[in-house]
């Protein structure tokens, strides 16, 4: 399998000597950044086209906009208003951490009910300039103006789209770390701007005061409504405890404490059992006393009372007193003396004198103590009772309490929400606000838009960009050969060489100055075939391309010319019989040439002429035949190859193009390779492929390609090198070889 076979069947590009000797990369090996800077160097046009258009346009447009002027006012948004008061009204105050509170806001300055309101107080609805102003079509029913004036039908219409005209145009920016926010509005004249920027700010006050005074009002009400349930739950309350209490006969006192303060309700009965309970206990004490001085005084025939009365003492005194005068007569007398039995007497009298005194001071003890017994009994018989009473009180108060706690938690609630109520009343009228106009805004000096330097960058970059595209794009669907690497890389041919386009001499006459490029060039070529065969150049040479006017006529006239110029014996063929050209370069005609040894002429040398300037031998393609495939099929053409190599070193066979044509396989199949020219900047690499592949199918032997008329700076990867190292730098020579 030969070497285009191999890399049409998906083997990969061929690499060897020839690539190797060229010294040319692959598409691979070249960075990425260079590779996007040579497409923009190949379609630098296209780029700085796309740029100048679009600048010009940014310019164009520029000029032509109406300038539109911005004005700013700067207000501030707190979390909490100022404690005027220290009552709390109903809405819900935010916390420090409650970053929802400024989003809120910033929804709040861009609601509909707020453009529509600032369109409403400034007369916007109305006005046909505010309308005419922002460009707002007049198709609409409620835009067509009756005498001037707009229909009263469409007014909310026109109330809904001067709103969304507003917002169009407002911006809400907050200052970042902060709580300020700057409102702007923008539009075709200053002062309607400042207007409605300032209109917005204080009605965005106005809304938030509204607001809260919705909310105060509604809870008010609210609480209202409760209020007046609670009452009338309060009365039917307080109704049933006082008729259980008419019913059961329950009677309760108010209580109170030791300050005077009312603390609740006492009953008459707890009140009666306290005070008879305490009365009682006081009789207990009486008694257990009367009885103890009763008992004493029955123990010791004397009691404490006894001793401590004033008359018995006062006997017992004047008894001591004569006792002690008896005693003393009794040392002098017998007791029978009338004066000792005088003192007797007395002695006797007071001592009956006190005994009956402290036998009446005893009954009198006992009386007490009777007395205390019966007071005692007394009272605890109607302790019994009231504690009967009491007991009964209890079970019928049950229900009483059940009732009274009622009232209680009724009376609570009414007082908490009637205190609440006071509140939100006092909170509600004092109308505190937590937003502010920090800065109003003035009226522009300057328009905001268009602004020149602005919109040229931004033609500029999108210049750019549409360029890069174009460039991309272009570069994609572009299919054509640019440079030598793309021989390799799309093709799979081995490069053999690159030859110059040289303009303003024939490719005769480039060949005849051995300091030309375009010689240069193919002496390059000759150079490279050297390393394709064992022996060297090829004996046998067919030198084709895809279509006509690629350049294989001049490659094969330039491969004879250098070869002959090695001393080689070179004939060249014109193997083109549909359009033979050979003949001209040596000044005769085509009567007797290819076509005639074809048709089963065997004098060659009849055949031939002399190209004396160029040192080679030359046979013209002959006699136009009707079908010249018809010739190619049979052996003839083998036949001729063969005895032309028996007298010249080289056979180099111009062949007619591939496609279309059945010829160029024919002679293919049998030469020993072939020379494949394709045109720079000329034909689509898609093309070739399929003129490579009807050559692979003739089993040709394709040695490599040559890349004619190839201009470096039309190169997609920019190749910087010129022809001819020392050479027609004058200018005099450089010159394209024009078609084949």
């Amino acid at each position: 399998m030969n070497l285009v076979t191999s890399n049409l069947l998906g083997a990969g590009p061929a690499t060897g000597p020839i690539v190797a000797q060229t010294g040319i990369g692959t598409h691979d090996r070249i960075p990425l950044i260079r590779q996007y800077l040579r497409v923009a160097l190949r379609w630098r046009y296209v780029i700085l086209g796309a740029v100048a258009g679009c600048v010009l346009l940014g310019l164009i447009a520029t000029l032509l906009m109406t300038p539109k002027y911005t004005a700013t006012a700067t207000i501030e948004i707190s979390r909490e208003s100022d404690k005027v008061t220290n009552f709390q009204g109903v809405d819900r105050e935010a916390s420090v951490a409650d970053q929802e509170f400024y989003q809120t806001q910033y929804g709040l300055l861009k609601s509909r009910s707020l453009s529509e309101r600032v369109a409403t107080q400034l007369r916007l609805v109305d006005d046909p300039k505010f309308f005419q102003m922002f460009g707002i079509p007049d198709k609409n029913p409620a835009f067509q103006l009756v005498n001037g004036r707009y229909p009263s039908m469409g007014r909310q219409e026109r109330q809904r789209v001067a709103g969304e005209t507003l917002l169009k145009y407002l911006g809400v920016s907050p200052t970042r770390l902060s709580r300020l926010v700057d409102v702007t509005f923008t539009s075709p004249d200053p002062d309607f701007s400042a207007k409605v920027t300032n209109a917005w700010a204080d009605n965005f006050i106005q809304t938030n005061l509204e607001r809260k005074t919705q909310a105060t009002s509604y809870g008010r009400n609210l609480l209202q409504r409760q209020l007046g349930q609670l009452k009338d739950k309060l009365d039917e309350s307080l109704r049933q405890l006082v008729s259980y209490a008419s019913a059961e006969k329950i009677i309760n006192l108010p209580a109170q404490s030791g300050d005077g303060k009312t603390t609740g309700e006492r009953s008459i009965v707890a009140d009666d059992l306290a005070s008879l309970n305490a009365a009682l206990s006081q009789s207990t004490a009486d008694r257990i006393q009367a009885e103890a001085r009763y008992e004493q005084a029955g123990r010791a025939g004397a009691s404490t009372e006894a001793l401590r009365n004033i008359a018995i003492n006062g006997l017992r005194q004047k008894r001591a007193e004569l006792s002690a005068e008896y005693q003393r007569m009794m040392m002098q007398f017998e007791p029978e003396y009338p004066a000792a039995k005088a003192i007797q007497s007395q002695i006797d009298q007071l001592d009956r004198s006190i005994a009956r005194e402290e036998s009446r001071v005893s009954g009198s003890l006992q009386a007490d103590y009777r007395e205390a017994q019966e007071r005692e009994r007394s009272l605890q018989a109607k302790v019994d009772q009231l504690k009967g009473s009491y007991l009964d009180l209890r079970r019928r108060s049950i229900q009483y309490n059940i009732y009274q706690q009622e009232v209680d938690t009724n009376r609570a609630l009414y007082d908490g929400l009637l205190q609440r109520y006071k509140e939100i009343g006092v909170a509600g009228g004092v109308g505190v606000n937590n937003i502010s106009v920090v800065d109003p805004a003035d009226t522009p000096q300057k328009p905001s838009s268009p602004r020149l330097l602005i919109n040229l960058a931004i033609s500029l970059f999108a210049g750019l960009g549409i360029g890069a595209l174009a460039a991309f794009a272009l570069e994609q669907m572009d299919e054509a050969i640019a440079d030598p690497a793309e021989v390799e890389r799309r093709l799979g041919l081995a490069l053999l060489g690159s030859v110059p386009k040289v303009e303003g001499a024939t490719p005769k006459e480039a060949l005849l100055d051995r300091k030309s490029d375009l010689f240069d060039a193919y002496l390059a070529v000759q150079t490279n075939l050297a390393f394709t065969t064992e022996h060297g150049v090829p004996r046998s040479l067919a030198v084709t391309s895809t279509r006509p006017a690629e350049g294989k006529s001049t490659t094969s006239l330039a491969l004879a010319t250098t070869l002959a110029r090695a001393q080689r014996k070179v004939i060249l063929v014109d193997g083109d019989m549909r359009s033979p050209s050979v003949h001209h370069l040596g000044g005769v005609s085509h009567e007797r040439g290819l076509s005639n040894f074809l048709s089963g002429d065997d004098n060659i040398a009849s055949l031939t002429f002399a190209m004396t300037d160029l040192g080679f031998t030359a046979m013209s393609a002959g006699p136009i035949p009707p079908n010249a495939a018809e010739l190619l099929t049979g052996n003839r053409l083998a036949v001729l190859i063969e005895r032309l190599l028996e007298t010249y070193d080289h056979v180099v066979i111009d062949s007619p193009p591939v496609m279309g044509l059945a010829d160029a396989p024919l002679i293919a199949s049998r030469v020993e390779g072939v020379i494949y020219a394709v045109e720079s900047h000329g034909i689509r690499s898609s093309l070739v492929k399929t003129a490579l592949g009807r050559l692979v199918s003739a089993n040709a032997h394709i040695i490599g390609g040559v890349l004619t008329k190839f201009e470096a700076r039309k190169a997609h990867y920019g190749y910087g090198y010129e022809y001819g190292y020392g050479y027609g730098r004058d200018g005099k020579v450089d010159k394209a070889a024009r078609g084949g």
